[in-house]
């Protein structure tokens, strides 16, 4: 449960600086989890980005000041955050329903959204297939690309579809989705699609080869349609598996492993392949 206590840990930072500058990875730091998992982590668990929840923490916050102090919009929208008025009033309105303006009269309704805290639910009777494994160093022929960490959740599935718009399968099947860690004091990191790389194979154009460490790899078995077969499965691993397992999860590169066959079908089979340590 380290991890979940963590994650707790991070919104008390986030609430107890609720009205400075924040960034995802100034409390990812702070609480010792690095920002890509961070922000993994918390959008799979809250169905929100850290970001969208900071938002509505403070325009929540707003509209109950703005309806109980008589202090003008300007400075009300200095005070949560935002440069100017006009982009204060724009997102404002669009949480509540209403102006800054009309939200300080009597009766106007608004909208409140309170801190979030985590707790996970352990629950029986489910079945979740998984193995453990310990493996040598993996080389993968891979078409890179580096990501923004607060971004990737939708440019991921994107560059998945142009690599088969673009036919990039017929030359190199995108057998492998390989995640490599955040750079150091960045929030970008590398990924690659690709396949297993044999030595001696020709290396074509815009690919590059990837070395995934050794490691013993929790490897987890999704059945079902892309991409949602995989959320769902990454989301029990953090709301169900990691909590009582014997094994944490090391901040080190994961990657994903494709069958053949249509990915739209309901018996799919994909896998998660996520680096572990014993607890």
């Amino acid at each position: 449960m380290e991890w979940v206590r963590s994650l707790n840990r991070a919104i008390d930072y986030i609430e107890d600086h609720l009205l400075e500058e924040l960034t995802c990875e100034e409390i990812a730091a702070h609480v010792y989890i690095s920002n890509f998992h961070f922000q993994r982590c918390f959008s799979l668990l809250t169905g929100m980005t850290v970001g969208e929840y900071i938002r509505n923490r403070r325009l929540s916050l707003a509209g109950q000041y703005l309806a109980a102090s008589d202090e003008k919009v300007v400075d009300v929208a200095l005070k949560y955050g935002y440069e100017t008025p006009e982009s204060f009033t724009k997102a404002f309105t669009r949480f509540h329903g209403v102006t800054p303006t009309q939200a300080k009269y009597e009766g106007s309704e608004l909208k409140s959204f309170n801190r979030l805290l985590i707790k996970i639910k352990l629950e029986g009777g489910t079945v979740m297939d998984y193995r453990i494994i310990t493996k040598d160093p993996i080389k993968v022929l891979a078409m890179t690309r580096v990501f923004k960490t607060g971004s990737s959740f939708i440019d991921l599935p994107n560059y998945w579809t142009e690599y088969y718009t673009k036919g990039y399968d017929k030359l190199v099947p995108g057998m492998m989705g390989v995640c490599e860690p955040e750079r150091p004091d960045s929030d970008e990191f590398k990924y690659g699609i690709g396949c297993e790389y044999f030595e001696g194979s020709k290396i074509p154009d815009r690919y590059e080869i990837l070395t995934i460490p050794a490691h013993t790899w929790a490897v987890f078995k999704c059945v079902g349609p892309m991409p949602t077969a995989m959320h769902e499965v990454w989301k029990r691993i953090y709301s169900e598996w990691l909590p009582q397992a014997e094994y944490e999860r090391i901040q080190d590169c994961d990657f994903e492993v494709y069958t053949e066959g249509d990915n739209q079908n309901k018996d799919y089979i994909s896998e998660i392949w996520m680096p572990v340590k014993k607890k």
